[in-house]
């Protein structure tokens, strides 16, 4: 008897079975332990090139990095770049999984997951070109079947400084010895610093390839200065094309009072919207309150938005600094020159009773467009 109980409890131990349905008893039935699964320990590649916040001639960079490791020899891997207009990537997360346009036919994010690790080194070339004249940040990681390592050193690089001019948007950097403009008169290029117009006679012409009823005209002006010689001389312009701003039905134009300014050194605008039923001006009293001296050596962001009428406004040191102007006037009409043409500083100089371009003005960071300027569009000319 002691003998069979021996033998009953051998065979449940070697088998498993005991107390099973399949034996009769009310147990679990047997499983199969789960295999212990290892997930590699990966290191962050290294990035390689090109070298951080190095300014580039191109549009699509070929990114490299040394790669990462594993403490797993068997396993493909993978390398997901990210390229972003901003050092913190945020607007890839309101982007799609390939990459987001500005608007434009250039790309201000790109991601790329699955690219095969190369002998030492792996590369990334986007498939678009990014946007121009603009600071990008970029950083990588090493995947492993499961396993993911941290993202690298997040390095910058400035995409080719280059301009365009095409339906409803129009760029022009200037800092580089070349415009998508003509150059009228006496024009200098002053390295890294822009165009300077040099006399009330000269200034750069844009034919726009399309009428912009609604837009920007933005530009950094530099060589603005108080008691300027001429009491309506213009920094930038627009008008229907002809050789006269004032006698435009389309005249359109921004001001930094001289002497006699009426009064001096006061911020103006005008715009006619196809008719002087419709012209939009700030009176004089909003011109006084405007008086101020500018300094020639800073350089002062100058946007004027129009729609149903016009809005100017004048901040230091480039855009997003200090306003020291802002003002608008609704008057109806539409503003719509047929050809539409612009101007750094105006075509108007000696055929009117009026003055023409600020002489000595430097110019840069041009942006004309149906739309606001896009965010990081000439980022690579500020400073790091």
């Amino acid at each position: 008897m002691l003998t069979r109980r021996v033998q009953i409890l051998v065979t449940c131990v070697l088998t498993a079975a005991c107390g099973s349905k399949s034996t009769g008893g009310g147990g679990p039935a047997p499983t199969t332990p789960s295999p212990t699964v290892t997930l590699a320990r990966l290191t962050s590649p290294t990035p390689d090139s090109p070298a951080n916040r190095f300014q580039l001639n191109t549009l699509r960079p070929t990114l490299t990095v040394t790669n990462g490791t594993s403490d797993q020899p068997q396993g493909t891997r993978t390398y997901e770049f990210q390229i972003s207009d901003r050092a913190d990537f945020t607007s890839l997360a309101a982007g799609s999984s390939l990459s987001v346009k500005n608007g434009t036919s250039f790309l201000v994010v790109a991601t790329k997951t699955g690219v095969a690790e190369g002998s030492g080194q792996t590369t990334f070339t986007p498939d678009e070109d990014l946007q121009p004249t603009t600071r990008f940040y970029w950083r990588a990681r090493l995947s492993q079947g499961t396993a993911t390592s941290d993202w690298s050193e997040v390095r910058s690089f400035n995409t080719k400084l280059v301009g365009f001019n095409r339906a409803g948007e129009l760029y022009d950097p200037l800092i580089h010895g070349e415009t998508v403009g003509v150059r009228v008169g006496s024009t200098t290029f002053v390295d890294g610093k822009g165009i300077r117009v040099n006399d009330g006679y000269s200034y750069v012409r844009y034919q726009l390839p399309q009428t912009i009823t609604n837009g920007e005209f933005s530009a950094d002006v530099t060589g603005l200065y108080g008691n300027g010689p001429g009491g309506k001389m213009r920094v930038f312009s627009m008008m229907d094309g002809g050789d006269n701003l004032c006698k435009s039905k389309f005249l359109f134009n921004v001001q930094y009072r001289g002497i006699p300014g009426n009064p001096d050194n006061a911020f103006s605008y005008k715009a006619l919207f196809g008719d002087e039923d419709f012209k939009n001006e700030p009176n004089k009293t909003i011109r006084t309150a405007s008086v101020r001296l500018l300094d020639s050596s800073r350089t002062y962001h100058w946007k004027a938005t129009w729609s149903s009428g016009i809005n100017v406004v004048v901040q230091e040191d480039r855009r997003g600094g200090n306003t020291i102007f802002e003002h608008g006037t609704t008057t109806g009409g539409t503003y719509n020159p047929t050809p539409h043409v612009a101007y750094l500083g105006a075509n108007n100089g000696g055929k009117c009773d009026e003055e023409g371009s600020w002489p000595g003005l430097t110019f840069s960071n041009v942006w004309i467009g149906n739309r606001p300027r896009p965010e990081s569009l000439g980022s690579a000319l500020e400073a790091p």
